[in-house]
Order: structure tokens, then sequence, then C-alpha cells
């Protein structure tokens, strides 16, 4: 069993699009907590988070992954009394850029013709690192998770991130321990875009995972879950 991460507050995971507790094991194994990750079938940044604050404890570190690590944002923005610490994986704040509402609804419009098989087929490989490809046992529990998650689930969410809010004034206020860490091979939220969003969080510590794509907790389990315990125990958090 993996060793239990020491903090202050309960460890919470809030997950990414099309994602939930499957992707999460060994943070699980841990001793962390993980939200719903269809937050109800929310189709907003403001709704997610308040799905998420309805379930979470009073205070808590929030470890958010690519979209969740934006609901952990915007939890932040609203209730910055609840958040302990905020690890932000695999993400960006940027807003929608140039033709990332086209390519999100030609696989809304692929998942809605074809079904979710071949949505997440289409979707799913650039997200992972090669290492991860090349695990058929790793690629097939991601797989099926996704395509679980069902097109309702992933229309919504879609919603919410072409609707998410500007977050650089976030940054800069976030007065509590923060934590910016991305695969090496995170061709979404690449490190050059975590190192932004570390520079903007005043004394925010930044790592990378050598060997992982955007599938980070999943695909590199035992180092992520080494960076999360690093950073808890240098910030007392």
């Amino acid at each position: 069993m993996d060793t239990k991460f020491s903090s202050t507050a309960p460890v919470a995971i809030l997950p990414g699009l099309m994602c939930d507790s499957r992707m999460f094991g060994a943070q699980l194994g841990a001793g962390a907590q993980v939200v719903d990750g269809f937050y109800g079938g929310a189709s907003s940044m403001t709704g997610m988070a308040d799905y998420a604050l309805a379930r979470l404890p009073l205070r808590a570190v929030l470890v958010g992954h690519s979209m969740g690590a934006r609901v952990a944002l915007e939890i932040m923005r609203i209730a910055p009394e609840r958040v302990a610490g905020i690890v932000l994986a695999d993400t960006g704040v940027h807003p929608v850029k140039e033709g990332e509402r086209e390519r999100r609804h030609a696989l809304r419009d692929l998942g809605r013709e074809r079904g979710m098989d071949a949505l997440v087929d289409r979707w799913l490989p650039p997200m992972l690192g090669s290492r991860a490809r090349a695990d058929a046992a790793l690629y097939g529990s991601l797989r099926s998770m996704c395509i679980d998650a069902g097109i309702g689930v992933y229309e919504a969410q879609v919603e919410a991130l072409l609707s998410r809010p500007a977050l650089d004034d976030v940054l800069a206020a976030i007065a509590c321990p923060a934590l910016s860490v991305t695969g090496e091979e995170d061709a979404w939220s690449p490190p050059a875009q975590h190192d932004a969003i570390a520079d903007a969080i005043p004394g925010c510590m930044r790592r990378d995972v050598a060997e992982a794509g955007h599938m980070l907790p999943a695909e590199r389990p035992q180092e992520f879950n080494a960076v999360l315990r690093e950073w808890l125990a240098a910030t007392n958090t």
C-alpha cells in the first residue's frame, strides 16, 4: 500500500474532462478523496465549483487536474478560506484560444454521430505520453473511463470550458501554498505553460515529471505522489 499523504487538511482531488476516480487510484491509496468528476452535470465552472464545495471538507488541500484545476481556481476565487493549499496539475489559465471552440465542437459532433468510442479514440492518444500509449492495460482503463462519462457529460464539460472565466487575477491573489506540476510530454499543458503559472503565484513550487503526458496522475502515479509529498512537507501544508 502507498504511504499516506501527511497534511494539515484532507487532500481532495478535482478531476478533469471525462475523468473519475479511476484516474487517481494511487492517490486514493495514499489517503486522498476524489470529488465526482461529472460534477452533477454542471455546465459552468461556477456550477462545478459549487458542486465541489458542497461535498468537500470545510477546509482542504485541493489537487486540481486539467479542467479540475480550473475548478480549484474558481473555488479559490469564491471561497479562499476553504483552501489550505492548491495543486495545479496539467492545466492552463488562458482564455479560449483561436480554433479551440471549433476543435471541441468537432469532437462533440463526432461523439453524437458515431458514439463515445469514436470520440475517445480521437481525443485520448494525444493526451498521453509515449510510455502510457504503449501500456495496453493503462490505455484500456483510461479509455473505458472516458467512454463511461457519456456524451451528456462531455457536452456539459465542454460548455463549461468554452465559457471559462479569466484567471490571472486569481493566481496573483493566492496566499496559500501552491504547486504547479505537469508531465514533460504533456502537449496540451506543456512545461512552459506551467512555468508561467508558477511565476504568477507568489512562492509557488514548480515541478515536472518525466515520461508523462497530460494524464500524469495515472501515467506516473508514484512519481506524482512523490511530488505531492515533497510539496506537502516543504510547505507544511
